[in-house]
C-alpha cells in the first residue's frame, strides 16, 4: 500500500471529563501525524492541546466552553478540517473500557452495539457513558465516517474458567459477574513489541506484564495469551493504584455499609477517588511527588511501600500461575520513568532469578537485568492507541476485501 493508500484513522479514548486522541496514518508503514487532548469537559475552563510527532506544540487554547463531549470533538474536527486532516479521514477507533462476556475482538460500531454498551454501563460506569456519548458525538457531527470499538478486555477473554470465575454460585456467573480484566490494549501492545525486538520465542515464553501508571494492573502471559490479571470485575480491584484501592476484603465493605451507614455512592467515591497513593499519603496521588517527599514523610514512604509490596506479591503469584518465568516487562507512566519502584519491587525477587543492573534500570534502558540471570527484565513503552490504530487497519483492510459486514 502506498502512502496515498494509507488508511488515516483517529483514535479517540474519552474519559468522563476529557478527550485524548490521535491521528495516524496507517499503510505498511506506520506514521503518528498528531496527538492531543480536550480538557474539563462539561466543567469551566476548558482545554485544547495539540502536539505533532515530534513534540511541537500545535495548539494550546484554554478558557473554551466545551459543554459536552459533542462540542469538545466538533471543535477537534473544525481543526482538523482547517488544517487539512481531516480531508480522507477514513475511520475512528475508540477505546471502550468493558465489553462484557460477548465482545472478544475490535469490531464496526453499528446502533446495536450502541444499544449493547448502555446495557453495559453498570459494569464500567465511570468510562462507558463518556465513550457511548463520543461514539454517537461523531457519528452526528460526521455520519459517514466508520466507527470502530476496540474493547479493553478483549485481551482477557482467554482466561480459564479458573482465574475467571468468582466463588460465587454459578448463576452470577451466567449473568456476567466474571473476571474480566483490563489494560488489555496495552498487554497485546506491549506482547506485539516484544516479538518486534526479541522474537516470536520470546514473545511466547512466559511473561509479566507490570502496567503501572495512575492505574495499575499485571497480566500473566503465555503463548501470547492471558492465563490471569489483577484486575477483576470492575478496574478497582488488584494493585494499589493513584486513586483507587486495590484488593479489600469483601467484609471491609459490609462494615462501611452496615457500621459507618456509607451509601453506595459514597462507598465508590472512597474506593475509586479517595483510595490508593492518595488515601495511604494523604498527599498525593502521583508517585513522583511521593518519592521527592519520602525522606521527610512517612505517610508517604507508607504509599510507595505498600505499593512495591503488593507488586511483588502478585509477581510471586503470577510467577506460581505460570510455573515459571523468562521475562518481566514493566510499562505505563510509573513503569517506564520510575526507576526507584522497579528497584524496589525487583530487588527482593532473586530467588526467582530476578536480578537488576542498577546503572541500566537508573538510565531506563530497554533491557535492566543483569546479563546471565534466568529472567530478562524489560522496559517497553506501551502505546494503545497505535494498537488501535492497528486494530482499525486490519478492520479496514477485512472490509475491503468483502469480509466485514
Amino acid at each position: 500500500m502506498s502512502r496515498q493508500d494509507a488508511y488515516r484513522i483517529l483514535v479517540i479514548n474519552s474519559g468522563s471529563s476529557s478527550l485524548k486522541f490521535a491521528l495516524f496514518e496507517m499503510g505498511e508503514a506506520e506514521r503518528l501525524d498528531c496527538s492531543g487532548k480536550l480538557d474539563r469537559i462539561g466543567l469551566e475552563g476548558g482545554a485544547f492541546q495539540v502536539r505533532d510527532a515530534e513534540g511541537a506544540v500545535l495548539v494550546n487554547e484554554e478558557h473554551l466552553e466545551l459543554a459536552d463531549h459533542e462540542t469538545a470533538l466538533r471543535r477537534l474536527l473544525d481543526w482538523l478540517a482547517e488544517t487539512g486532516r481531516q480531508q480522507e479521514l477514513t475511520a475512528a477507533a475508540h477505546r471502550v473500557v468493558h465489553g462484557g462476556p460477548h465482545h472478544t475482538q475490535p469490531e464496526r460500531i453499528t446502533p446495536e452495539l450502541i444499544a449493547e454498551l448502555e446495557q453495559l454501563t453498570p459494569l464500567a460506569p465511570n468510562h462507558l457513558p463518556a465513550e457511548r456519548e463520543a461514539i454517537q458525538a461523531i457519528g452526528r457531527v460526521h455520519p459517514r465516517l466508520t466507527q470502530f470499538a476496540c474493547f479493553d478486555t478483549a485481551f482477557h477473554r482467554t482466561l480459564p474458567r479458573a482465574a475467571q470465575q468468582f466463588a460465587l454460585p454459578g448463576r452470577y456467573a451466567e449473568e456476567g459477574v466474571l473476571r474480566y480484566g483490563f489494560h488489555g490494549l496495552s498487554y497485546e501492545y506491549i506482547v506485539q513489541e516484544l516479538s518486534r525486538v526479541a522474537g516470536a520465542e520470546a514473545a511466547d515464553g512466559r511473561l509479566i506484564v507490570a502496567h503501572l501508571g495512575n492505574g495499575a494492573s499485571m497480566a500473566a502471559v503465555h503463548q501470547q495469551r492471558s492465563l490471569d490479571t489483577t484486575m477483576g470485575f470492575t478496574p478497582t480491584g488488584g494493585l494499589v493504584m493513584s486513586t483507587r484501592s486495590g484488593d479489600l476484603d469483601p467484609g471491609l465493605l459490609l462494615y462501611l455499609l452496615r457500621q459507618r451507614g456509607m451509601s453506595a455512592d459514597e462507598l465508590h467515591e472512597l474506593l475509586t477517588q479517595q483510595s490508593g497513593l492518595l488515601g495511604l499519603s494523604g498527599v498525593s496521588s502521583d508517585m513522583h511527588d511521593l518519592l521527592s517527599r519520602e525522606a521527610a514523610d512517612e505517610s508517604a514512604a507508607l504509599a510507595i511501600e505498600i505499593f512495591c509490596y503488593q507488586a511483588r506479591k502478585f509477581i510471586g503469584a503470577f510467577a506460581a500461575a505460570l510455573g515459571g518465568l523468562d521475562q518481566l516487562i514493566f510499562t505505563g507512566g510509573i513503569g517506564e520513568h520510575a526507576a526507584p519502584i522497579r528497584e524496589r519491587i525487583c530487588e527482593p525477587l532473586e530467588f526467582l532469578g530476578i536480578e537488576l543492573e542498577a546503572p541500566a534500570n537508573g538510565n531506563h534502558a530497554a533491557v535492566i537485568s543483569r546479563e546471565g540471570s534466568s529472567v530478562t527484565v524489560r522496559v517497553i513503552p506501551t502505546n494503545e492507541e497505535l494498537m488501535m490504530a492497528r486494530h482499525a487497519r486490519g478492520l479496514l483492510r477485512k472490509q475491503a476485501n468483502g469480509g466485514l459486514r
